[in-house]
């Protein structure tokens, strides 16, 4: 499971010109869901990201997580992390997850999030979602659950 974490000041998903989730201070997590993913990935990541010490304390240092600020999270579902363009120049998709199994995962994520206290709004799965955000720093982490970067 691969996420891109973007620190905000505030993020918003809109389908189909109607605002379907929204944040402010906290966190944008775009999620891909791979092949052989499980639910020890998503609860990972989960844990990973909302103690991530990414904002910053009275001394300017990066140094609370999300749960030391009550910040807020917002999970969009994104497959194209796993797009593979080591071949050309048109991605391939081969080791993202079948639509079912992510939707499954990306729900234990955002569950598990929901679990450990945070506030958290969602995109809407397998939709074509318009995403915006103000970054806040800015500040952004890639985390993959396998430890591959």
């Amino acid at each position: 499971m691969r996420a891109v974490v973007q620190r905000v000041s505030e993020a918003s998903v809109t389908v189909a010109d109607t605002k379907v989730g929204a944040i402010t201070t906290g966190l944008l997590v775009l999620l891909g869901v791979g092949k052989g993913d499980t639910e020890a990935d998503a609860n990972y990541l989960a844990e990973k990201i909302v103690n991530l010490r990414i904002f910053e304390d009275e001394a300017e240092k990066m140094n609370l997580s999300l749960l030391d600020v009550g910040g807020q999270l917002l999970a969009v579902s994104q497959f194209t992390l796993y797009g593979d363009v080591r071949k050309g120049r048109r991605p391939g998709f081969d080791q993202a997850a079948a639509p079912a199994e992510a939707e499954a995962l990306y729900e234990v994520f955002i569950k598990r999030c929901q679990a450990l206290g945070v506030t958290v709004g969602t995109g809407q799965f397998q939709t074509h979602m318009m995403v915006s955000l103000v970054n806040d720093g800015p500040v952004t982490i890639l985390l993959d659950s396998q430890k591959q970067f």
